[in-house]
């Protein structure tokens, strides 16, 4: 398990990121438009999923804007923001944002990723809910990045997730 902090209190994850160098581990989520996205669907592309609590707060919020940003012009790169956010919610911010560079995910329904990648809060005030991490994934699934925030309210490294990719 991972020990972050929520304002300075420590809270546990259920786990711990996969290794760089590992494969990353297969999901299941939910699109915006309630269609299942698998790990397949993205076979062949590098990835950088941009892991947050949820898009109604301003950090969680700014990465999605950032990376819209940064990473959405990369070459054979997909960004996927995912939360446990309802689907609603994320295609409201983002359509209110004009964010259309990055494709927001949920784990709303089984909560599968969040075990999965290590990132579900065990406890505190977020319990249940993604913690703030990044995870780059090669075109042929070998991870080549993480970042465990250790602080939730703060932003992720943005240019070292990036520089990954180079």
């Amino acid at each position: 398990m991972a020990i972050v902090t929520l304002g300075g209190t420590p809270v546990e994850t259920v786990g711990n990121l996969p290794s760089v160098g590992s494969q990353a581990p297969e999901f299941k989520l939910t699109g915006t438009d309630l269609s299942d996205k698998t790990s397949d669907d993205y076979s062949g592309n590098r990835l950088v999923l941009n892991i947050f609590p949820s898009i109604g707060t301003g950090t969680c919020a700014q990465s999605v804007r950032t990376f819209n940003q940064k990473a959405g012009q990369i070459e054979n790169t997909k960004v996927l923001c995912i939360s446990k956010d309802l689907p609603f919610a994320m295609a409201s911010f983002c359509g209110a944002e004009g964010i259309e560079n990055v494709e927001s995910l949920t784990d709303y329904k089984t909560g599968k990723f969040g075990q999965d990648y290590g990132v579900t809060f065990k406890t505190g005030a977020f319990e249940s809910l993604l913690s703030r991490c990044i995870v780059v994934v090669d075109s042929d699934g070998t991870i080549l990045y993480t970042e465990q925030v250790s602080e939730i309210a703060d932003e992720p490294n943005y240019d070292s997730a990036l520089a990954s990719l180079a």
